[in-house]
């Protein structure tokens, strides 16, 4: 017998056949657009770190609301940029806070046709740029915070939100929203826990988006980039207390911690493609250097590889086009 007489070869010898035996495959409903809203503007402002990607007025959020549904788009994550900001982060609180009133457009824009979910954190709205209210001694306070953020899901959740994303990584964050909208009759609202965040450098082009005002870091709350099985406590943490969905954060660095993640659980998972993610491709992209369609696709179908059942991408209109017309 002449050799070689095993030819995996025959399986990729066109693109119907490459089709007809992918192992992994892309759906715009999997989808979630990360959405910026800010107060006060008319008209859209490009984000300069994250080149096709817009803070919105009021009005634009609504028009890109509905393009991205017309797409396909499983899901819509709304961050809002505040006009002004104290160290309590009371503008997320308010309910005619930004991003309270940018709920409320995008619901009565497009209803159920998509799924709502707005972050819950403090960050944007606080003046020192941390994701909770600090103590004396300049510290996030933790149990305090989460007081906060039972305040803020009540206020998201009376403009219409469907889903909740508590990603400011404080101790039982999940368990104090869940019993917040309990206790308030929102047992229907879901909470997409963000279980697994990094203390990573790829959030750096997000700070420009939602103009943050941080000093310093966020590693005495955010995950070390080292740890795993860290990452495995959490997640359980975070189930027990009431996550309806869990979310690791960045994506394609950590795509270990998604496969870890979703070998373990029974609820879905999600991935964050993180604004660093989008703009090194751009930016390569804008250079020559790679291929900025298939660059977008790949590194899609990686995060799906790996077990995200959900990915948060800027792209998510774009890639939902591509699927259509191309792949």
């Amino acid at each position: 017998m002449s050799f070689p007489n095993i030819r995996p070869r025959r399986l990729r010898t066109s693109p119907a056949m490459r089709r007809l035996v992918s192992e992994t495959r892309l759906s715009p409903a999997e989808f979630v657009l990360p959405m910026f809203v800010k107060e006060g503007l008319t008209e859209p402002r490009p984000i300069a770190a994250m080149p096709g990607v817009m803070q919105h007025s009021r009005d634009s959020l609504r028009k890109a609301a509905v393009e991205a549904v017309q797409a396909g788009v499983g899901g819509l994550m709304l961050f809002g940029v505040p006009e002004n900001r104290d160290p309590e982060g009371s503008g997320g609180i308010d309910p005619g806070g930004i991003l309270n009133v940018a709920i409320r457009d995008v619901v009565h824009e497009v209803g159920d046709a998509t799924v709502v979910m707005s972050d819950l954190c403090l960050d944007e709205f606080t003046s020192h740029g941390h994701c909770g209210v600090l103590d004396a001694s300049g510290e996030v306070d933790n149990d305090r915070t989460l007081q906060r953020y039972a305040e803020m899901a009540l206020a998201q959740a009376a403009a219409g939100v469907h889903v909740l994303g508590p990603s400011g990584m404080m101790d039982g964050q999940v368990g104090v929203v869940r019993s917040a909208l309990d206790a308030a009759g929102y047992q229907d609202r879901s909470i997409l826990a963000y279980a697994v965040k990094y203390a990573s450098a790829f959030f750096g082009p997000f700070r420009d988006a939602v103009e943050s005002q941080l000093d310093g870091d966020r590693r005495s709350y955010q995950q070390d980039p080292a740890n795993l099985r860290e990452a495995l406590r959490e997640v359980e943490l975070d189930i027990a207390e009431g996550a309806d969905m869990v979310m690791v954060k960045p994506g394609l660095p950590y795509l270990d911690v998604i496969s870890a993640v979703a070998e373990r659980v029974t609820v879905p998972v999600a991935a964050y493609q993180v604004s660093g993610e989008y703009a090194m491709v751009e930016a390569a992209a804008a250079n020559g250097w790679i291929d900025r369609e298939r660059a977008i696709m790949e590194s899609l179908t990686a995060l799906r590889r790996a077990g995200a059942q959900i990915t948060l991408t800027y792209w998510a209109v774009e890639a939902a086009r591509l699927l259509r017309e191309r792949y």
